[in-house]
Parts: C-alpha cells; structure tokens; sequence
C-alpha cells in the first residue's frame, strides 16, 4: 500500500501548459474580411442597385463561395444594416465629443464639427451616396436605424447652434433649420468633391467649415471667426495659384 506522502504526489497533476490567446489576431482577421465584403458590396449595390444585388453576387466578386459570406453576414439587410451603423453612429459620436470640448469656444466647436462633416463625406464617398440614393430600397427597420443615426448627428449640431444663441455668439435663429443648412452645406461636398482635383481636401473642408459660422455668428463677431494660421497660408496659397492659372489660360476653378 502506498504511503500517504506517495499517494498525494500521484494524485498531484502538472498545470496544463498555457494556450496562447489568438483571440485577438483571429478578431483582428475577421475585421479586415468585413471591411473587404463592405466595400464590394458597396461597390455591387451602387451599380446594380441592392435589390440587384444578391450575397452570391459579393461571394463571387471576392472570390469566395457563399456559405463562406454567412460567417461574416447572413443576409443582405445585415450588412446594409452595418453600412448603416457605420455612416451614421460612427459620425454622430464624434460630432458629439466635439460639442463636449469645454476648452474651445462655441464657434470653434461648430467649425471643427462642420469641418469633421466635409472630411467624412467626402472620404466615405461611396458609401455615403449609397446610402442616400437607396433610402427608398431600405426595410422599414434599416430606414428607421438610418433616421435615427441621422438624427443623432443633426442634434448634436442643433445643440452646438443652441449653446451658441444663448451665449449671444450666434444670431437668434432657428436652431434647427440652422442645423439643416449647416448639413447641408457639409454634405454636399460628396457629390461635387474629387480627390483628385486641384484643391486640396483640408483647404475645402476649412473654407466650408468658415462660411458656416460666419452664416450664423452675429455682425459684430464675424472678424473673429475661426482662421487658423495655417489655414491662412493654405488659402493664401490656394488663392495665389488659381490667380496664376487665370492669368496665363483665363481659367478660374
């Protein structure tokens, strides 16, 4: 019989070696995989529409067979659903850590809002208008995650408005259709910018992001909107070679 000591050390057993963790490295892929389906599928649903579009169709395009799509989305609404989480919840949290920024000024706040609004359209050009020019295609629920991230987004500049009125900043106007204009201003730079171009996007973004404060700060405060020095040299710059081009092949921009 085995003494007591022997028996505790036989039924002693070794940890089991750690696992390396690869939760992360597997998250990381999975991410990467979603981003590339989002970008066909945006691809896909402008040109053919999403009614036109069908998961075979974006398993195809990448490639994959389309049991493989269902690890990543099961259905169409799904990841239209996503498109739309993105463009709008994405934009509307941080237009509201911007109005949250106690150490600017309500103008600067608005113009670095405004600002936000340019650089985010116009970068996420396509899956912007997509979206929009698809509004009437989305179920009622996916329309209704839309209204709301959009909605989200417009308060969060109606407020910044509202702060600005009340401390005399900004004239006593509507707050919300202010709101309307200043989006409006903002948006429609994705159906008119291209990288491309001749101007620079960070000069574009500024210049829009100006006129709207200017559009709503009171007379007396307008000399001191939001100008950077920096955006000063850029416009200066801007300005200078647009006159140069007119001179020599009487071509404004």
């Amino acid at each position: 019989m085995a003494s007591q000591p022997e028996v505790a050390r036989k039924s002693r057993k070794k940890p089991a070696p750690a696992q390396p963790d690869n939760s992360s490295t597997g998250s990381r892929r999975k991410q990467l995989m979603e981003n590339e389906v989002l970008e066909h599928a945006t691809r896909l649903f402008a040109e053919r529409g999403f009614n036109g579009t069908s998961l075979q169709d974006i398993a195809e395009a990448m490639g994959l067979k389309r049991p493989a799509l269902y690890y990543y989305f099961k259905s169409k609404d799904e990841l239209l659903d996503r498109l739309i989480v993105e463009a709008t919840s994405g934009p509307a949290h941080d237009l509201n850590k911007i109005a949250a920024l106690s150490d600017m000024d309500v103008a600067a706040r608005l113009h670095a809002m405004a600002r936000h609004i340019v650089i985010w359209v116009t970068s996420n050009r396509d899956r912007f208008l997509l979206l929009v020019k698809s509004e009437s295609d989305l179920s009622p629920a996916s329309a209704k995650k839309f209204n709301e991230g959009r909605r989200a987004a417009l308060d969060a500049v109606r407020s910044i408005i509202e702060e600005g009125i009340e401390a005399g900043q900004f004239r006593p106007v509507d707050a919300k259709i202010a709101a309307f204009g200043v989006w409006g201003i903002c948006n429609w730079a994705a159906w008119w910018y291209h990288p491309k171009g001749e101007t620079p996007l960070d000069t574009v973004a500024d210049q829009l992001a100006e006129m709207a404060v200017a559009g709503l700060q009171r007379a007396d405060r307008r000399e001191s909107a939001v100008v950077s020095p920096r955006n000063l040299v850029a416009a200066l710059r801007d300005q200078l070679d647009q006159l140069d081009k007119a001179l020599s092949r009487d071509d404004t921009f």
